[in-house]
């Protein structure tokens, strides 16, 4: 009955262990804040999450063979979660800070980009930047465009879970001014030709990485090597061209 028992046991093992058998691994979950046209939107006709960088995760992914599913996450969650390792990593247009670089790991730098101004197209008083002194200005939270308005000397910043809720708030009126990535800037601006301008030139230079749970350096590797490999075969010059200038 032993030698039976021992028989039985060997088989179940073996079974375990055939191809399609064993439990499949567990995808690699991206965070992502799909608020943020043209790196990541929701496609209102499709309901997929599109953009720059789900594009170029998505190659990485395919270069590095990593099964991958992007979760869609409001911008101060998504940053809490990665400094908790709930995602594996993040790309969200993250502009790679020393403070942010204590909590998660940064990928290389694939996309320089800077703080810019937008105002309503009829707006006189506002130039630059450095006319915003006593002015209303809105910027997401927790980005680097909040952290420009609040070194700003009398400026009241007024703070959106959703950047486009902020520019709507500008074209209604609202709030004076509205500061944040120049290529989202831009975007609005370009969507918006009779209700918005910018103002002023780009005025910060900031790079954005990918952000890695802290303790994985595995996947900071290869999604390093990935990136490498899709940045030589010209991939970022493509994504530029369809997300930035063909928008």
């Amino acid at each position: 009955m032993k030698y039976l028992f021992g028989f039985v046991l060997i088989g179940l093992i073996l079974f375990a262990l055939l191809p399609g058998c064993a439990q499949e691994a567990a995808k690699i979950r991206i965070a992502t804040d799909a608020t943020w046209p043209p790196f990541e939107y929701v496609d209102e006709e499709t309901m997929e999450i599109v953009g720059f960088d789900i594009d170029l995760m998505t190659a990485i992914a395919e270069k590095e063979d990593l099964d991958i599913e992007f979760v869609n996450v409001a911008w101060d969650p998504l940053l809490a979660g990665m400094a908790q390792c709930t995602y594996d990593a993040a790309i969200s247009s993250i502009t790679i800070l020393p403070e942010r670089a204590e909590e998660m790991l940064f990928s290389d730098p694939y996309f320089e980009a800077g703080q810019l101004v937008a105002v309503r197209i009829d707006n006189t008083d506002i130039a630059s930047k450095d006319d915003l002194g006593g002015k209303v200005v809105g910027a997401q939270i927790g980005t680097t465009g909040s952290f420009e308005v609040e070194k700003i000397a009398g400026a009241t910043l007024k703070t959106y879970d959703d950047i486009g809720l902020a520019f709507q708030d500008l074209m209604n009126g609202q709030i004076d001014a509205v500061i944040a990535d120049s290529p989202l800037t831009l975007g609005y601006v370009g969507r918006n030709p009779d209700k918005l301008k910018t103002a002023g030139e780009v005025f910060t230079s900031e790079f954005y990485g990918i952000a890695v749970c802290k303790t994985n350096t595995e996947l900071l590797e290869k999604i390093n090597s990935g990136l490498a490999a899709v940045i030589d075969e010209g991939l970022i010059e493509e994504l530029i061209d369809k997300w930035l200038v063909g928008q």
